[in-house]
């Protein structure tokens, strides 16, 4: 049975942009608003620019992270893993899931290995899986984009040659951020950040209000017309910060 509350969480949480997600997750450690989840330059608890966001139409995704690493086949380790692994995995996970690989190529390869395609993210959204997060390209964008399935990749390129599963469900680093097994996931064209799933609630009631925090001030600024207006309406501090 669907867990309608959660649904509805996440519902909302797809209403709202991944940098105020981050905002009220770790990036304002000084805020009321803010939940102080990881200390903000020394985690890796959000994406750098080697990713980038292949549909921004598509809007946030929300989902529970399943990984898992490929690469070059192993002769030591052939035939021990296989893509149907990792969907395996996708299937036992919570729903929904966003599926995060690492790609581990020798660097000659690393930038033409067009990893997952319209077969492979077919299988994916079968199993309830709402988008990609992966440090490496894949292909079939065009196709793709009818599914209304995200991805956040390294890039795009056209081919690829022989891969491998090499593990599923292990702690991974994708475009600088490290995620588990069961994190969740945020997503937009802005990039992604990871937070414990029991924060959800948290995070969403938090979001929200520096949502209404900034729109205040937002409409003032676009009043102001000069420093000291300026001064004045920034003089509370950054979304509600501790007084000293």
């Amino acid at each position: 049975m669907a867990d309608t509350a959660e649904d509805a969480l996440f519902a909302e949480l797809r209403k709202i942009d991944t940098p105020t997600i981050t905002n009220v997750v770790a990036t304002y450690p000084k805020s009321n608003l803010c939940l102080g989840l990881y200390n903000p330059w020394t985690e890796n608890w959000y994406t750098d620019t080697s990713i980038r966001c292949i549909y921004p139409e598509h809007g946030a995704v929300i989902g529970y992270a399943v990984t898992c690493v490929f690469g070059l086949p192993d002769p030591n380790f052939a035939g021990r893993l296989s893509f149907m692994d990792v969907i395996d995995a996708l299937d036992a996970m919570k729903k929904p899931t966003i599926l995060v690989i690492q790609q581990k190529w020798p660097p000659e390869l690393m930038a033409k290995a067009g990893l997952a395609g319209e077969i492979m993210a077919t299988s994916m959204q079968a199993v309830g899986c709402v988008g990609l997060l992966s440090n490496g390209p894949s292909r079939d964008v065009d196709a793709i984009r009818r599914m209304k399935f995200q991805m956040l990749l390294g890039g795009v390129t056209a081919g690829h040659g022989e891969m491998a599963v090499q593990s599923v469900n292990v702690p991974v680093s994708v475009g600088g951020m490290d995620v588990a097994p069961g994190d969740l996931i945020h997503m937009d064209e802005n990039g992604a950040v990871k937070f414990p799933a029991d924060k959800a609630g948290a995070v969403l009631a938090n979001a929200k209000a520096m949502l209404d925090d900034e729109a205040v001030k937002l409409a003032a600024l676009r009043k102001a017309r000069s420093a000291a207006e300026i001064r004045a309406i920034q003089g509370g501090g950054q979304y509600g910060a501790k007084k000293g």
